[in-house]
């Protein structure tokens, strides 16, 4: 009943505009695009961080197996910092402080000048961790020169690493792991103010320690804080657990006018964001950071993780963390939706409605249909992928079941396994069209056996039908978001 009564609202709405504009009802489009990524961006680079800059370029550093050097990249687009060469702008010292263990590095540009926070040990004591900066005035940091601005000194010297820093309110902070000595965990999160890029401002306030059980697993970690702030509210992700596959990434909010400096302005959400996935085969998904497509339009999560569960031995011995990208969608209320670590390959996209703008293809219970406010995001991802018919096709396969596509059974559409028979791969396969309703920025897809007939939704299930109605056509429009 509710979408019979929901159609003819529609209807009825479609009807006003025709008379009153000439026009039918729909959708603007969206004002964030899709984007896709071919993962992994970069093998054995491990804590990524992106930083775009004002000069058209992004900038790409990360920790490397052998823990003794700082890379950096840099390329016009995020997909060619997987190709661009690499420079070494700094290495580890031969004896005492900055010695091993050079871990995590972040680049940020301030006050017309770029630096590169660091976590390093000594040679005297590996696991003497503390953080460090390098400061550069060159216009390009891959080829300028480097000067070292020392430690990041905080009122207790103990185990502390992965400072990241962000602006909030017109005030510059710094977000960083640090052992408390008070508690019985390896690290918790601390925020402070800074008086420059490379001295903290007053006195650092703990807002985070491990408690929850999936912050516990191996050791007791929260670590690699990054902030991203959207609809007045600022989120800063952290990673939890040992750096296997029980890595993942929890979630502390606040609001953008609050305290940040008070402990209780701060919320952490109960369950982890981002973890581990075995139906996309991607394990310790973790230590990530935030950048922004190149249309400024998408918000982009980069984070490292491993394409296997099972390491050998100390897993900061494995070297085979990758560097990943995927964008992030946001729900109604405001909150980023991750989604799940998606499979290596062409990263998905979501399909919306031309005539619905707040629904999306999703599958349930295999079933495809458009939906709004899909509280499993991965449910509403597809990878538009070569079509399994070839001759010029596209397939949506499930971005949490792959190897299952959106095919059309006695004309319904279901998402299926593909069982390798010529019939699936064609109920499977359609042509990627222009759309019917919207030629300029939306797609519809024709079925590959039976020409004329495009995936549409009808009572919001979808359907491969005929589209030879201003209302069909509509239907059969959606935008990749």
């Amino acid at each position: 009943m509710r979408r019979l009564i929901g159609r003819l609202l529609t209807a009825v709405l479609a009807t006003l505009a025709l008379l009153f504009t000439g026009t039918p009802a729909h959708a603007a489009a969206p004002a964030s695009p899709a984007v896709t990524f071919t993962n992994p961006v970069a093998e054995q680079r491990a804590d990524p961080h992106i930083f775009k800059h004002t000069d058209g370029y992004y900038y790409f550093t990360a920790t490397v197996p052998t823990y003794d050097k700082i890379v950096l990249r840099r390329a016009t687009t995020l997909q060619g910092l997987a190709t661009a060469p690499e420079t070494t702008i700094w290495t580890k010292h031969a004896s005492g402080v900055m010695g091993a263990h050079i871990w995590a590095p972040e680049i940020h540009f301030i006050d017309g000048k770029w630096y590169v926070y660091f976590a390093a040990g000594s040679t005297s004591d590996v696991w003497a961790i503390r953080m460090y900066v390098l400061e550069s005035s060159a216009a390009n940091p891959l080829t300028g020169s480097w000067t070292e601005k020392g430690q990041i000194a905080t009122p207790v010297s103990s185990f502390s690493l992965d400072a990241t820093t962000f602006v909030v309110g017109g005030v510059r902070y710094l977000a960083w792991a640090q052992r408390n000595l008070a508690e019985d965990n390896n690290t918790s999160l601390f925020i402070a103010k800074l008086a420059n890029p490379w001295t903290v401002s007053g006195t650092p306030v703990e807002i985070s320690q491990p408690t929850l059980s999936w912050e516990t697993v191996g050791y007791k970690v929260n670590e690699g804080p990054a902030v991203i702030q959207h609809g007045g509210k600022v989120f800063l992700t952290y990673s939890a657990s040992a750096t296997d596959a029980n890595y993942c990434l929890g979630m502390l909010t606040a609001s953008a006018s609050a305290d940040l400096l008070n402990a209780g302005s701060w919320s952490k959400g109960s369950q982890p964001v981002f973890r581990s996935s075995a139906a996309t085969s991607q394990y310790g998904p973790g230590h990530n950071s935030f950048t922004v497509s190149e249309d400024g339009k998408s918000d982009i999560l980069v984070y490292h993780d491993r394409a296997y569960k099972d390491i050998s031995g100390d897993p900061l011995n494995d070297p085979n963390r990758r560097t990943r990208l995927q964008k992030i969608y946001w729900n109604a209320d405001g909150t980023p939706a991750f989604g799940i670590p998606v499979a290596d390959g062409v990263s998905p996209v979501r399909l919306s409605s031309y005539n619905f703008p707040d629904r999306y293809i999703r599958h349930w219970e295999f079933r495809a249909m458009i939906e709004a406010n899909v509280a499993n995001l991965a449910d509403s991802q597809f990878r538009v992928v070569t079509g399994l018919a070839g001759t010029g096709t596209v397939s949506l396969e499930s971005a949490n079941y792959p190897g299952y596509y959106l095919r059309h059974k006695n004309f319904e559409v279901w998402g299926e396994k593909d069982d390798g028979t010529a019939a699936f791969r064609s109920d499977a396969s359609f042509y990627r069209r222009a759309g019917l309703a919207d030629t300029t920025s939306a797609v519809s897809f024709e079925s590959y056996n039976y020409p004329g007939r495009y995936v549409r939704h009808y009572d919001y299930l979808l359907y491969a039908q005929p589209a030879d109605t201003t209302a069909a056509k509509a239907d059969a429009t959606f935008y990749t978001e």
